[in-house]
């Protein structure tokens, strides 16, 4: 605690010592005239908060004073011409950015109507964003397939997220903290349409002023949210086949003046999809083939309704309110060969054909109250309370049957299982700048409290004609975890001359940490797993730009982070699969800690290289073994690994190839090392080097067609600990018409066309050598229609009020 009090402290000892640096600069058209009344933006490069705002005059001049020394994106903005960005623009003096010249942007003069299409992906000095509207082939996709197009990002077999090869992603939404872990979180992303989200910012290496939670960073998912003028707004119908079919409607708006700002979203998706997965597991002189069909139905309704006030010339308050309830189901379908291995040969002995039933109520309500005050110029304060309730109720109907190699019907087991969850979440922070010494000052407090109650009812079922169910005390329990955090941090971002700038900064954090398991027999219950300590979370970056004018520029950053197991991995109770597979989980789980180093250059403001490495303790990760009892059976654990190393590229590159076509390409690559020896001659000793490539095609057509061809190709790898899996890829097409002056937007896309993003792999650990498939509902052809209302114009001739500023910091 004394870390926070001394950030408090330094927070109150501020002084108001500000850098008095000027940037300037003339806005052209591509022939060389000055353009009067653009708008020149100016955002804070670390966390994109709008600095200042400036119009040219008649001569296309501007000059913003007392900039403060750090890094920065400007944007440029004009009716009639595409946007034009300087990212990772760096002052440590005064700057003159000499002539800056704007490109058309293909606009209908009579109706003020912008045309020009945002980047499919921007690569800022602290973040690669995925514009999700910037990609035709994102129709009829969800959250989770869209994740696995993002630059950098893996999800595998079971769901599980990675950024540059690295687990424990930490997911956000509109900047707040997803609570949600394992099936949960990929059901939330399942459920969530692509229609609804603006964008994704990937940050891989987050400075002081984010949480240190999440090894591999931060993914903070941006849902889409008109900013015009006035009153506008968009209603969109989609839908896509695959082997089933799946569609929603989705409706947003917003009224804007220059003292409030109200906005909203509503809407509906329903569909159906199934993942089929089979395995081949080699155990005790046993031979297990396994094949999994599951099949999802589920229809979701989600509102979102917020407000940004004005309530002076340095006040702005907000609020924001969401609600996503979702009604689903499953049905798996889970048989099983079991075979002898008599001299070698299988016989086959029995067949375990385990038919499950589920059904999911998951049910998630958000409030958010933000107030922002300007002290003065240099000066902010912004102060955010969330709270959040997210309640998964789930009933499971289980029936396992034996069968003999004749097809008669053996022993069978019948079990029904009611497992709710309820997770509440608080947190309150509080974060200062200040321009000071001739830098930036950050400072910040935060508290969160996550409270999860789950509660995991087993009952044996006795078939017949009255069927009886009896709750298994042996079987069932209560398992409570409660974690609450204490957090303080100071950033300072400075220079060392005209090219060279620095940023450093420290973030502490108290955890308190409870796991209390209550079984509902008294033999059978353990002492609450309690943890509590204090880690401190360094953070640097050092930037030279070898030609500030062009562009060209080399980041050197490092950061420390951690990575705490959640309720899903701690549960020590059964959680059963099937007769002969089930999840226990550990509540001895260490956190993870990892330290980051990422080099970065960055060429003409366009092309981005990196090299990162990695070196985690700790590593938590997810393992399948022989059950002690059961030699038929076998068991999902995690566990942590000794250690994982991680040497990562990754560089991407716009392409202008002519006039009308343009190119996208991503590729990165990893060396894994990953080491863990766990006794009885359970050890990890595993190599293995990654890779994986994306390229999208933009092609303007006659009759004001846009068409997009995309695919992406990813090399072997390894998922968790031990299982290697093999290549994958998949190939996309699609197709853009626009109508009645661009105000009805139809898009039509074909995802995997070949069927080739199905993973095939295996592993081998503590005497289970297993080998397994999985294939799902990705091959798709899918349409939009999105029609447009409302003012849709680019704001030139006016220079941005106070509400503008603030605009987005409800959800930033």
């Amino acid at each position: 605690m004394k870390s926070l009090h001394t950030v408090i402290l330094l927070i109150c000892l501020c002084t108001c010592v500000r850098a008095q640096h000027t940037l300037r600069g003339q806005v052209q058209d591509a022939d060389g005239e000055a353009i009067a009344f653009a708008n020149v933006a100016l955002y804070t490069a670390a966390d994109s908060q709008l600095v200042k705002v400036e119009t040219t005059d008649d001569s296309g001049l501007f000059q913003m004073e007392e900039v403060g020394a750090r890094n920065y994106d400007l944007s440029v903005t004009y009716l009639g011409a595409q946007e034009l960005r300087r990212n990772g623009l760096t002052v440590s003096g005064d700057v003159d950015l000499g002539v800056l010249r704007l490109t058309a942007g293909g606009v209908d003069l009579a109706e003020t109507t912008v045309t020009a299409d945002r980047a499919l992906v921007e690569v800022k000095s602290d973040r690669t964003v995925f514009n999700v509207q910037g990609t035709i082939n994102a129709v009829g996709n969800n959250g989770l397939e869209l994740l696995r197009k993002a630059p950098g990002v893996a999800v595998d077999n079971n769901e599980n997220i990675s950024v540059l090869s690295r687990s424990g992603v930490l997911l956000y939404v509109d900047g707040r903290r997803m609570p949600l872990a394992g099936a949960d979180l990929a059901n939330y992303l399942r459920n969530l349409d692509a229609e609804q989200i603006d964008r994704m910012d990937i940050i891989t290496n987050p400075g002081a002023r984010y949480e240190a939670e999440g090894n591999a960073g931060i993914i903070d998912i941006r849902l889409k949210r008109p900013e015009d003028e006035g009153a506008n707004g968009s209603l969109s119908v989609n839908g896509s086949q695959g082997r089933y079919f799946q569609g929603g409607v989705n409706a947003n708006g917003n009224y804007r003046n220059e003292w409030v700002n109200v906005f909203g979203n509503v809407g509906h998706n329903r569909g159906d999809f199934y993942n089929d997965t089979g395995f081949d597991a080699y155990q005790n002189g046993l031979r297990l083939d396994e094949v999994i069909r599951s099949v999802y139905s589920g229809a979701t309704y989600f509102l979102r309704l917020g407000a940004d006030v004005r309530l002076g010339e340095r006040h702005t308050l907000g609020v924001l309110a969401g609600g996503r309830f979702n009604d689903a189901g499953v049905r798996v379908s889970d048989v099983t060969d079991v075979y002898h291995l008599t001299g070698g040969t299988p016989r086959l002995d029995s067949t375990l054909r385990a038919a499950t039933t589920r059904d999911m109520d998951r049910n998630q309500q958000t409030y958010n109250l933000n107030y922002q005050y300007r002290v003065a110029e240099g000066r902010s304060l912004n102060v955010d309370l969330d709270y959040g309730r997210f309640r998964n109720d789930q009933l499971t109907d289980q029936a396992n049957q034996y069968f003999s190699t004749g097809g008669e019907a053996l022993t069978g087991l019948f079990n029904y299982f009611d497992t709710p969850t309820d997770i509440n979440i608080a947190t309150a922070k509080a974060d200062y700048e200040q321009d000071v010494w001739g830098g930036g000052l950050d400072a910040g407090v935060k508290f969160s409290r996550v409270r999860t109650y789950n509660t995991f009812l087993f009952y044996d079922v006795f078939p017949g004609t009255s069927p009886e169910r009896r709750l298994s005390d042996r079987r069932s329990n209560q398992f409570d975890y409660s974690e609450n955090v204490y957090a303080g941090y100071l950033s300072y971002t400075g220079s060392f001359s005209e090219r060279w700038t620095f940023t450093a900064g420290l973030r502490a954090e108290v955890t308190d940490v409870t796991g209390e398991l209550t079984a509902f027999r008294t033999d059978l219950r353990e002492p609450p797993v309690e943890r509590n300590y204090l880690s401190f979370f360094p953070s640097a970056g050092l930037t030279y730009a070898v030609n500030p004018t062009a562009g060209h520029m080399i980041n050197l950053a490092y950061g420390r982070r951690i990575n705490r197991p959640d309720y899903n991995v701690l549960n020590p109770f059964r959680q059963q699969i099937s007769q002969l597979s089930y999840e226990r989980g550990n509540p001895y789980l260490s956190p993870e800690i990892v330290n980051n180093l990422e080099l970065g250059y960055t060429h003409a403001y366009r092309y981005n290289f990196k090299i990162a490495y990695s070196k985690t303790a700790n590593q938590i990760t997810r393992l399948t073994a022989p059950d002690e009892d059961d030699p038929r059976a076998g068991f999902i654990t995690w566990d942590n690994l000794a250690n994982q190393q991680i040497v990562s590229f990754s560089g991407s590159a716009p392409v202008q190839v002519t006039e009308t076509w343009n190119l996208y390409a991503n590729v990165s690559a990893s060396y894994i090392d990953n080491q863990a020896d766990y006794g009885d001659g359970a050890t990890i000793d595993l190599q293995i080097f990654t890779y994986s490539f994306y390229a999208q095609n933009t092609v303007k057509l006659p009759g004001k067609l846009t068409a997009e061809i995309s695919g992406y190709y990813g090399g072997p790898g390894v998922w968790g600990g031990v299982f290697k899996y093999g290549p994958l890829g998949a190939f996309n097409l699609g197709l853009q018409r626009k109508f009645l002056d661009d105000r009805i937007n139809v898009k039509v896309s074909g995802n995997d066309l070949f069927f080739t993003s199905n993973w095939e792999g295996g592993s081998e650990f503590a005497g289970l050598t297993n080998t397994g498939y999985g294939r799902r509902d990705s091959r798709r052809a899918a349409v939009s229609v999105t029609y447009t209302f409302g003012n849709q114009q680019v704001k030139s001739r006016n220079r941005k009020t106070g509400i503008e500023e603030a605009a987005g910091r409800v959800g930033e």
